[in-house]
């Protein structure tokens, strides 16, 4: 991803809030969520949680998550797919998320005192942004590697 693409997809992250996460359960069966995020200039997703929910629990036995942005407003169709690999940070990580997390959620120093309320960060292994303002639509993929 050269610099023009990744400053693209961070003003497209950036002027979204709000993303449906993918997990798979230890079973296999599948489950989603409505999440609201905020993105570091590492390109990394954090959104916030309870340990006790569905998410964190299958993220838990299996950190593959998989994500979709964007697509919802019928005025703009230009969505970002992202499959990943979800941790849960601690200590300087997890501050220096933390602080990007509340820059887009002020409100969210107030969950902190919330009883099993956890980080996720989603580190993408591979993305692909589809515009469908332009035809012939413009796709562009990208495959990376985790940290």
């Amino acid at each position: 991803m050269n610099a023009d693409e990744r400053a693209r997809i961070l003003t497209f992250l950036r002027s979204h809030r709000w993303a449906v996460e993918a997990t798979a359960s230890p079973d296999g069966s599948p489950e989603a969520a409505l999440v609201g995020y905020a993105v570091t200039d590492q390109l990394e997703l954090v959104f916030d949680t309870l340990s006790s929910t569905r998410k964190a629990t299958n993220l838990a036995a299996n950190p593959r998550v998989a994500v979709v942005i964007g697509g919802w407003g019928d005025g703009d169709p230009r969505t970002l797919q992202i499959e990943g690999v979800a941790d849960l940070p601690d200590g300087t990580e997890l501050q220096r998320l933390q602080h990007a997390y509340f820059a887009a959620f002020p409100d969210g120093p107030t969950r902190m005192s919330w009883p099993e309320i956890t980080y996720v960060r989603i580190t993408p292994t591979w993305m692909r942004f589809s515009d469908y303002r332009v035809l012939p639509p413009d796709i562009v993929e990208w495959h990376m590697t985790a940290q």
